[in-house]
């Protein structure tokens, strides 16, 4: 049976980004002026168009920070599904009730260049300029909706995206507890999709943080062909030892699995047959240089309540970034007591250059100090312990939570905290 394994060819929505604008009114004429709109975001010049009239149909081909886009637009339906709501982002039911009675929309489609988080930045930008008035955006490529609030606040930010933006992660549930995680979004940047087979319901929060921390590692190679039988170091268990990930077509690494329930063949006739690679571990070097794979599955009783998990240099800057263009929300949130405040601060280690990424409670504020109390045992900060208190400034921040009574938010989702669109999008 395995003898006969193929990748099918891409679908569209995989060779190219597609994303589905939605309008606050179904009459607008998303085509008028829209040339004029495109130029007035920064950095940006059209060099090449193509109008067909008759089909409502345009062609671009843009420039955008010295790389070159072709890009397409067009209007048409939409029916967004229901469950498309529950995912990733908030939505109010006043937001739900409006995207799901929305009939029209504009498609706006492109092949991302090797700088992905660009590109995906520059599709919002050209949302938001096209459709001003959206009350949402139907991620095609991905399989989910962003909000409109944080669509307009994500576009207009200093700071790319988080890669975790050009994917969604999926979990399906089978019989026996089974969850067959799987990946949409990363085709469209020239990376398979990723997968982990046989996991299970105590197990895939932890396998869901695998395999996102692994999609964001190759996200940052850009225009770097992934080697995937070379390993990537992205974590580590309770016990100090190292998650070393590695992945292989589905096609070849489908045959690691006997009996497999979920995820099988039958599972693959209608889609995850075209570039997906199902992740497995390396258990030491040895295992790497001889090539010898290991299910994630032989961890399980390993990951404990706090594993390590790690970002790339390129992440962890972009965050840091972040969090001090954001970092007036803190502030602000902080005056309401009844919100409870954490900071990822970066601790220096003994080797010059490296950091250990860990939380703290906020307790007090002075300008761009902070006082912070540390929630966790470091792992490789043998002289700070959980309850330890000191001063620190925003340059020392990685990543911050604010709990409220309704929602947690993050620099990512601040949308949460913006009162309405006009002030997500800087008016």
């Amino acid at each position: 049976m395995f003898r006969k394994l193929k990748e099918a060819p891409l679908n569209y929505w995989e060779e190219k980004s597609f994303m589905l604008v939605i309008p606050k009114n179904d009459n607008e004429d998303f085509l008028n002026n829209s040339f004029e709109s495109i130029e007035k975001i920064e950095n940006i010049k059209i060099k090449d168009k193509n109008i067909d009239p008759g089909k409502g149909f345009i062609s671009l081909k843009l420039e955008y920070e010295a790389d070159e886009y072709e890009v397409g637009f067009y209007p048409g339906g939409i029916s967004v599904p229901e469950y498309y709501l529950s995912k990733s982002f908030f939505f109010t039911e006043e937001e739900k009730k409006a995207i799901l009675k929305a009939q029209k929309s504009l498609t706006i489609f492109m092949k991302f260049s090797d700088n992905y988080k660009k590109s995906y930045h520059l599709q919002l930008k050209l949302a938001t300029a096209m459709v001003p008035d959206l009350i949402g955006v139907l991620d095609e490529s991905a399989e989910k909706m962003l909000p409109a609030k944080w669509v307009f606040m994500t576009a207009n930010s200093k700071v790319l995206p988080n890669p975790k933006n050009l994917f969604t992660v999926q979990a399906v549930a089978g019989k026996n507890k089974e969850v067959w995680l799987h990946t949409h979004g990363l085709c469209r940047c020239g990376i398979p999709e990723l997968e982990i087979l046989n996991s299970d319901e105590a197990n895939y929060q932890n396998h869901y943080n695998l395999i996102s921390t692994y999609a964001m590692h190759l996200l940052d190679k850009k225009n770097e062909l992934p080697d995937f039988e070379v390993g990537c170091f992205i974590g580590r268990l309770i016990n100090g030892y190292p998650v070393v990930a590695t992945s292989r077509s589905w096609t070849t690494g489908i045959k690691e699995y006997k009996h497999l329930k979920l995820g099988n063949m039958k599972d693959r006739k209608g889609g995850h047959n075209t570039k997906t690679n199902i992740i497995f571990l390396y258990k030491s070097e040895e295992d790497e240089n001889k090539k010898v794979l290991s299910k994630v599955s032989i961890y399980d009783k390993l990951w404990g309540d706090n594993p390590l998990f790690f970002f790339s240099d390129e992440e962890t800057f972009r965050m840091k970034a972040l969090v001090m263009e954001r970092f007036d929300y803190v502030k602000e949130a902080f005056k309401n007591k009844d919100n409870t405040i954490i900071i990822k601060v970066g601790l220096p280690l003994k080797e010059k250059g490296k950091f250990e990424h860990i939380w703290f409670e906020l307790l007090e504020v002075k300008g761009d100090k902070f006082k912070a109390k540390l929630t966790q045992e470091p792992y490789d900060v043998p002289d700070m312990h959980t309850g330890d208190e000191a001063w620190y400034t925003i340059d020392d921040i990685t990543d911050w939570i604010i709990y409220t009574k309704d929602f947690s938010v993050n620099p990512d989702n601040a949308y949460l905290l913006e009162k309405n669109n006009n002030e997500s999008r800087g008016e």
